[in-house]
């Protein structure tokens, strides 16, 4: 059976759990997952329910963001018409791109100083008390 050629239902035709499951999905991947923890909070089989169906239907691993940030490429960059806009649209996202490489750029050695820094607090520390320590013993009478 093919469903395109059928419109879908109006949501006073759904049922309140196609209402609620249109409604999950399109808040997203993020909402199926709150709903599924607060199934388990409240009652455990809720959340297993919504679990099995998550991945039975495959809400759970279908849609990735991957493929959202695709579908939103692809309007992005999606003529006007205009080619003055066009033009100014492509070189502004370019652009940005740009600026967010740089930015991404920027927080990784940020990171990797972090990392050294503690990493020689650690490696000073270390060789201090491997210092102290020889001289700790010789103190104490045998």
């Amino acid at each position: 059976m093919n469903t395109t050629l059928y419109p879908p239902a109006a949501p006073s035709q759904m049922g309140w759990f196609a209402r609620a499951e249109a409604w999950l999905d399109s808040k997203g991947q993020a909402a199926w997952i709150v709903a599924m923890v607060l199934g388990f909070i409240l009652f455990w089989p809720i959340g297993l329910a919504l679990l099995a169906y998550m991945i039975w239907s495959k809400r759970m691993f279908g849609k990735s963001c991957t493929t959202r940030r695709a579908r939103h490429m692809a309007h992005t960059f999606k003529s006007s018409g205009n080619s003055a806009f066009d033009a100014y649209k492509s070189e502004t996202l370019r652009r940005l791109e740009e600026e967010q490489e740089n930015f991404q750029a920027f927080l990784q050695r940020l990171r990797d100083a972090r990392d050294k820094a503690e990493f020689d607090q650690f490696m000073e520390e270390r060789a201090r008390k491997s210092t102290e320590a020889p001289d700790d013993g010789a103190e104490q009478p045998a």
